[in-house]
């Protein structure tokens, strides 16, 4: 059985393991496409593609790019559609996602989970080195930040992905969330016990 996971997916995990088990095991959708922040996300995305088409990063040391590319890998377990494959001018690559958020001075993890995904599937599907990865914050004036990607964090994100195979292969009922305000906002709180 072989299951690709979406870098979406395995932040609703960081969230709370039981999203994977009522999504994959049950086969029970959150419907996240009704919620305000999906919904605008999209829209910046659709929008960032028209505006910024030919647009290169030169201070980023950019000279080339692809929009909006879908990626897959069997052996990493992932799929994925990046904003923006961006070749540097030192040979290697970096993805660069856009999000509808205010930068808080902070990295976020689900931000740096996201691009060390759309890394690995760069690496895999280009065969080209991959060591950063690139947001656009638009609610903090396309402020954008750079993501170092270290080796701890690729063994970490392995074993995540581990976690999350044998809750979808072998129906593990994991554990809920750790913080109970998580459940007050959670799709799947009138059916998780």
């Amino acid at each position: 059985m072989n299951i690709l996971l979406t870098p979406s997916e395995i932040i609703e995990y960081f969230y709370c393991p039981r999203f994977i088990y009522f999504m994959f095991s049950l086969g029970i959708d959150q419907h996240e496409e009704k919620r305000f922040k999906v919904l605008m996300g999209r829209e910046v995305h659709k929008d960032k593609a028209q505006i910024n088409k030919d647009y290169l990063r030169k201070k980023i040391g950019v000279t080339g790019k692809e929009i909006e590319v879908y990626l897959s890998s069997e052996k990493l377990h992932l799929k994925g559609i990046v904003d923006e494959v961006l070749t540097l001018n030192d040979g290697s690559m970096s993805p660069l996602d856009y999000k509808f958020a205010e930068y808080k001075e902070r990295e976020f993890k689900t931000h740096k989970t996201q691009s060390l995904a759309y890394g690995m599937l760069i690496s895999e599907n280009y065969g080209k080195p991959v060591n950063k990865g690139f947001v656009v914050y638009t609610r903090s004036r396309n402020k954008l930040v750079e993501i170092e990607f270290k080796q701890k964090d690729i063994d970490s994100f392995q074993k995540i992905i581990e976690e999350m195979l044998l809750i979808i292969q072998k129906g593990y009922y994991p554990k809920k969330a750790s913080s109970k305000a998580k459940c007050d906002d959670c799709a799947y709180r009138n059916i998780c016990v």
